[in-house]
């Protein structure tokens, strides 16, 4: 699992006015929650938590806010503005050793499906997946080999297994498929017992 340090400096309730001057600065209002403690208001520099923000890895950030002790977290929330795409408020969630976390976890597929090799289409239905484990074996991404889906068939959550990790999403939710391209003609293998068949496929941590 990653981490990522992220510096902050604390900063006392402000009215919508300070809080778009802070905006304007290059600074961005978050806020850490912490089980059995008092939720905490801070700002971090905007290019710093974008490089937290827009990734496709799953961090655990290192918060140092001056004048506290450092504290692992991830993000819980994130708001945009709806016009630029920056980042106008988040949320942090502390971490507590020992204590098991549902976090959401980026898919990662690998490999060509055998089906868009004869002119399939791949789909991905869920790019993130939730999941429960403790906060150190947080996966970076769920790995989904792809690399033996036919045409019309498909990998659903029952489908897949990860150490330490517990899958939250419902069992029968499809996570990938392949299907025909449209006006394109499935040539259809000898050994193709059903169109609904699903794979056995192969995944890691």
């Amino acid at each position: 699992m990653a981490e990522i340090t992220l510096t902050g400096l604390k900063r006392e309730k402000t009215t919508k006015g300070a809080l778009n001057s802070l905006r304007k600065s290059g600074w961005v209002p978050g806020v850490v929650y912490t089980k059995g403690g008092e939720a905490t208001s801070f700002s971090v520099d905007q290019i710093a938590l974008n490089k937290v923000v827009f990734t496709t890895e799953t961090h655990v950030i290192n918060l140092e806010i001056e004048g506290e002790e450092p504290r692992l977290c991830i993000i819980k929330d994130v708001q945009f503005d709806p016009v630029t795409d920056k980042v106008r408020h988040f949320d942090l969630q502390g971490l507590t050793v020992g204590e098991k976390i549902t976090v959401e976890v980026p898919v990662l597929l690998v490999g060509t499906p055998i089906g868009v090799k004869k002119g399939g289409r791949l789909v991905q239905a869920s790019h993130k997946l939730a999941v429960e484990c403790l906060p150190k074996d947080i996966p970076q991404h769920l790995v989904i080999n792809v690399e033996k889906l036919k045409i019309n068939q498909s990998i659903y959550i029952r489908d897949l297994s990860y150490d330490n990790v517990e899958i939250k999403n419902p069992q029968e939710a499809m996570v990938v498929g392949v299907t025909t391209a449209r006006g394109v003609a499935a040539e259809a293998d000898e050994d193709d017992d059903t169109d609904s068949e699903t794979p056995e496929e192969s995944s890691e941590e």
